[in-house]
């Protein structure tokens, strides 16, 4: 067999195969065969039939074309192999000759993997925000605390931001009730927003006992975006009475006996979150740190289909959270130029990210032991709350392990890419990354002899400025 490749450009190859008629001889015989056992030919056994029978009875054509099916996609994968190519997609494969007694030729175009300068990557420098727990979070968090352990008193006074009340609903497109949208007994916080645009500003001061009708927009079912009318019937206002903060309520509502000392437990557990939190942003600044030594080719299919894969999750996570991207824009200040400029521009960051981080793993020989990618693959099933064994199973029979091993080899070149990097905060200290634990504490640092092997637990998602 012999291949050429052409380079259409850095991320696409072009390959033209011939395959001699001696080679397709193997394939050719197995087509007989194969055709042998489907077909019933009077005077010979099921899977006897001659070959010379065969060609009389179903056409020669139907063998090559069956042999054809046959070799080449063992033909294709040699050819990849022989001009050291990485495809990262289907080809497009057109057969530009075949007759009998003659060879096979066929082109195929394919996206393939870029090759890259690689720049150096030890000892990167990044910087990210201060972290700081004011004492506002922390009253934040107590407050909500607090609210936990609230009663609800009965008021007569009309409502107001932050009562409860309690409320009959019915939203009504041209008389006719919208299926689903009808809720009698309901109990809601005023000012709470995310249930019906417009609902607030109609409950503000509103009494027990009155109703009140406006027209609104729903953001899911099948009349999303058309205007309904919506009437809200109160039948009940409630207070919520918070109690006194001291060291009552710390014994109360934690295992602390003053106050003092749960404010101080709140501090460190928000302390803790933070860090955790600087840390991802400071995984994000080195990458980018290292985006910005390099150009990296990127293949435009491979664009598209994540821009189009991170839209669809996106529209996913809006429906189930009662949104439409509309306001979801309005809520984020941009505009949908804004949006999509952003949303490919962290998709080219992100592709380019995985090939720096592959290339990286190939260079320091990075491998994968059965243990590490158990781990992983529980810790996936875990964070989408599915089985384990299911997920496990699911993985195997699909074929995806190869993809667990990749995501795992890229957290470790990440992981790699961090600890040789110098991150400082905004006032000029050193962020500790090396010996960061799960939990957000600072663990000692192991004897270098025992050091266990880092585990990029939270680096599997290697994109480089964090999701929308």
């Amino acid at each position: 067999m012999k291949s050429a490749v052409e380079t259409l450009s850095p991320t696409r190859a072009k390959l033209t195969v011939e395959v001699p008629f001696e080679e397709l001889k193997p394939s050719l015989d197995a087509a007989y065969q194969k055709i042998a056992k489907q077909i019933n030919v009077p005077g010979f056994r099921r899977g006897k039939v001659p070959p010379q029978v065969i060609d009389r009875q179903v056409g020669r054509g139907v063998v090559l074309d069956e042999a054809v099916n046959e070799v080449l996609p063992k033909a294709y994968v040699e050819a990849l192999q022989e001009n050291n190519l990485t495809p990262l997609a289907q080809p497009e494969i057109e057969v530009t000759k075949f007759e009998d007694n003659d060879g096979l030729e066929f082109t195929a175009e394919v996206d393939v993997k870029p090759e890259i300068d690689l720049p150096a990557y030890d000892g990167l420098e990044a910087s990210v925000d201060d972290l700081a727990v004011t004492d506002e979070d922390v009253a934040e968090q107590v407050d909500a605390l607090r609210e936990r352990f609230g009663t609800l008193i009965d008021v007569e006074r009309p409502a107001q931001d932050g009562d409860f009340v309690v409320i009959d609903l019915v939203a009504t497109n041209d008389g006719e009730v919208v299926d689903g949208a009808e809720i009698s007994g309901f109990s809601y916080k005023v000012g709470n927003g995310g249930m019906i645009e417009g609902l607030d500003e109609a409950l503000a001061g509103m009494a027990v006992g009155e109703e009140k009708t406006f027209t609104t927009q729903l953001v899911s079912g099948d009349l999303v975006g058309q205007d309904v009318e919506v009437a809200v019937k109160v039948t009940q206002v409630q207070e919520q009475e918070l109690p006194e903060l001291d060291d009552e309520f710390a014994q109360e509502a934690s295992e602390f006996d003053t106050l003092d000392e749960l404010r101080e437990d709140v501090r460190e557990r928000l302390t803790r979150g933070k860090r955790l939190e600087q840390a991802a942003a400071a995984r994000d600044a080195v990458l980018e740190a290292l985006l910005e030594k390099t150009e990296v080719p990127l293949p435009e299919t491979m664009v598209t289909e994540e821009l189009n894969a991170r839209r669809a999750n996106l529209e996913q996570q809006l429906q189930l959270s009662g949104l439409t991207l509309e306001k979801y824009l309005e809520d984020e200040k941009q505009t949908q130029e804004e949006f999509e400029a952003d949303l490919e521009r962290r998709v080219r960051d992100a592709v380019a990210a995985q090939f720096l981080l592959d290339e990286i793993a190939d260079k320091e020989e990075m491998g994968v032991d059965q243990g590490e990618l158990t781990q992983h693959m529980i810790r996936r099933a875990q964070q989408s709350g599915q089985d384990p064994q299911e997920f496990v199973n699911h993985m195997f029979e699909h074929n995806h392990v190869p993809e667990l091993v990749q995501e795992i080899r890229r957290g470790k070149a990440l992981q790699l890419l961090v600890e040789g990097a110098t991150v400082t905060d905004a006032s000029g200290n050193v962020v500790e990354l090396k010996n960061l634990q799960a939990d957000g504490t600072i663990g000692e640092p192991a004897p270098e002899a025992e050091a266990p092997e880092a585990e990029a637990a939270d680096a599997e998602e290697t994109e480089a400025p964090a999701e929308a």
